[in-house]
């Protein structure tokens, strides 16, 4: 080795790729770790979905609900798991260690809601001999990328006397898939010199559902008629329980591999599911830990936290609180001085550098795919707007922390500096004192309706979060 070369490890970053030096073993373990995260987005494609995997994996692993805990005066002692769920949109698991909850947890805070169309109250009508149902679409996305392709309806129904229906049509391939369609090429002139944010209208994003009238002639909107017929056969339902529901549609479209050589994942909801599974998977593998350790599942992320599922609202504060109770420590100051203390992974998605649109990048300062995972000190946009800019001390730690677990890690911006920009929850939880950085697995696609993942980056974020929850 030349002189040069060995000054250039001693001071040089080496953003090389997972695979370069994962051995056949790690390679293995990467290749099986995925198969259970492509598992999970084909099973989780709601906020709802993803609450009842979570909390069902949690019971199988010992974990027991906070409320229970309350109800009977239970005292957590260190290596008890407990569980809060927050309408079941949200969820908190903690692990207790064995340092006083005052003095601080390791956090780490995903979010399970992903960009999609929500039925509006009134969804179901009729044009044209056709059935449609009227949506409105939910965080930011490209319109034109939800059309011609195969959709699913998600989600629940609540009855007058309070009765919970459970919806799910369109995954299974046997099952009638839903579509919004599209101005054939033939007669679009006009809509192909629109820009693309016009191209489609939030308000054309209809899903047809159906075309088959009612056979009573002298029935009125017979197609529609038919269809609510046929939803009150299966799901016992009028128009009017739609008003009490939430109805989501996503794309009908399985998680697979991608790449000849099956190195990367594709799948809907990745932003932000990947960082929910890899951060349950490392909590629920937690133990004989010195600090509690809290994993944070929650909801609206992609509206901007609001509600009482997202993080802008108190639920995680809340629960902390009485998880402090349970361990004989109440009383204000004890929880603000907890959360203060504490330290907090802002688990969220990053944009990987796209060789198709360099112009979005620095490619100086941007993340690749199946380099690790990325610790992203900030977001924001344009002059750091909406961003927590973490401390160069907490960015110190944390990259110590990676490094002496071996965990492959890169660093990296949001693309370039007015190209646009976006925020997390580390804004939010930040207000609290608590040291907060964002890190997050790196995606091609983002906001898509099938975004891309490197395996070896989904492995890289289980491992990091491991290591963080043992060690921060």
């Amino acid at each position: 080795m030349g002189k040069s070369s060995g000054l250039e490890k001693e001071l040089l970053i080496d953003n090389c790729s997972v695979w370069e030096n994962a051995d056949d073993k790690e390679r293995e373990g990467i290749k099986q770790y995925c198969e259970g995260y492509k598992s999970f987005l084909n099973s989780c494609k709601t906020e709802r979905e993803c609450t009842g995997y979570i909390l069902s994996k949690a019971k199988d692993n010992g974990f027991i609900s906070l409320d229970e805990v309350m109800d009977k005066h239970i005292k957590l002692s260190p290596g008890s798991k407990v569980y809060y769920n927050n309408r079941d949109k949200s969820v908190v698991l903690a692990v207790i260690g064995t340092q006083p909850l005052e003095k601080g947890m390791n956090i780490i805070a995903a979010h399970i809601d992903s960009p999609r169309m929500d039925l509006k109250p009134m969804p179901v009508y009729e044009e044209a001999g056709l059935a449609l149902f009227n949506t409105h679409y939910y965080g930011g996305i490209k319109k034109y990328q939800w059309v011609t392709i195969p959709l699913a309806i998600h989600g629940v129904i609540i009855k007058q006397d309070g009765q919970k229906i459970n919806v799910c049509i369109g995954e299974d391939e046997k099952e009638p898939a839903l579509y919004i369609s599209d101005l054939l090429i033939h007669l679009s002139n006009e809509q192909m010199n629109k820009k693309a944010a016009e191209v489609v209208t939030g308000e054309a994003l209809d899903v047809l559902i159906g075309s088959i009238p009612y056979p009573d002639k002298d029935a009125k909107q017979r197609v529609k008629l038919n269809i609510m017929n046929i939803l009150k056969e299966k799901y016992e339902i009028t128009e009017e329980d739609f008003i009490s529901s939430e109805l989501e549609i996503v794309p009908a479209l399985r998680a697979r591999d991608i790449g000849l050589d099956r190195s990367m994942v594709g799948a809907y909801g990745q932003d932000d599911r990947v960082s929910a599974y890899t951060s349950l998977t490392a909590i629920l593998a937690a133990k004989d830990l010195n600090t509690t350790c809290m994993a944070v599942f929650a909801d609206k992320e992609e509206v901007g936290s609001m509600g009482n599922t997202g993080l802008q609202s108190h639920f995680m504060e809340n629960t902390v609180a009485e998880l402090l109770a349970c361990v004989g420590c109440e009383g204000d100051i004890h929880l603000r001085r907890a959360l203060a203390a504490s330290k907090l992974l802002s688990a969220d998605v990053s944009a990987a550098y796209d060789p198709l649109y360099p112009e979005a990048y620095d490619k100086t300062n941007t993340p690749y795919l199946g380099c690790g995972i990325p610790l992203t000190k900030y977001t924001g946009s344009r002059g750091k707007g909406g961003s927590n800019d973490a401390n160069a001390e907490f960015m110190g730690k944390v990259r110590s922390i990676f490094n002496k677990a071996g965990v492959v890690w890169q660093t990296g911006e949001l693309g370039k500096v007015d190209a646009g920009g976006g925020g997390t929850i580390a804004q939010f939880v930040s207000l609290y004192g608590m040291d907060v950085v964002d890190c997050g697995v790196a995606l091609l696609s983002m906001h898509s309706p099938y975004e891309v993942s490197s395996k070896a980056d989904v492995y890289m974020a289980h491992k990091a979060y491991s290591a963080f929850y043992c060690n921060a």
